[in-house]
């Protein structure tokens, strides 16, 4: 099988594809790329540590601090100290970071209809279960490959 026939370069292009269009829809609330899942798990929990947000998206805490920095300058997230933890913490979207949540939950569902119009609902259903198997797949991989 040639690279350009490879399942895993069409997975990267539609995901690119799928990221863009996202990020073209959500421009107009100041939404950087790499923000919407940040956005996200705020919007389901308000108030979470940097930490929390930091394991929870997979990235290094340094590398949330930046895009909390950026965030903070365009008014869409403000941090406060724990009130019975000084050392940490905690991030808050403010009114307009939830204005912001709801249009990228709105563009999210948009593009996800958009993406699936062509599927029957078994279609739809067979994607989704081979989808977790390569989700589990790759979890497995990692983990053995970090016991190695």
């Amino acid at each position: 099988m040639s690279h350009d026939d490879s399942l895993t370069r069409l997975m990267r292009h539609v995901l690119k594809l799928h990221r863009h269009s996202v990020d073209l829809m959500i421009q107009k609330y100041d939404v950087f790329p790499g923000q919407p899942p940040l956005l996200m798990r705020l919007s389901e929990r308000d108030g979470q540590s940097q930490k929390e947000l930091a394991d929870s998206m997979l990235i290094k805490p340094p590398t949330l601090t930046v895009m909390l920095n950026r965030m903070e300058k365009t008014g869409l997230v403000e941090r406060k100290p724990d009130p019975d933890d000084q050392r940490v913490s905690r991030v808050y979207l403010t009114a307009k970071g939830r204005q912001a949540a709801a249009g990228v939950q709105e563009a999210l569902q948009v593009l996800e209809a958009k993406c699936f119009e062509h599927f029957s609902p078994e279609e739809k259903m067979l994607f989704r279960r081979l989808l977790w198997q390569v989700r589990d797949d790759l979890e497995t991989f990692q983990r053995n490959f970090k016991d190695e």
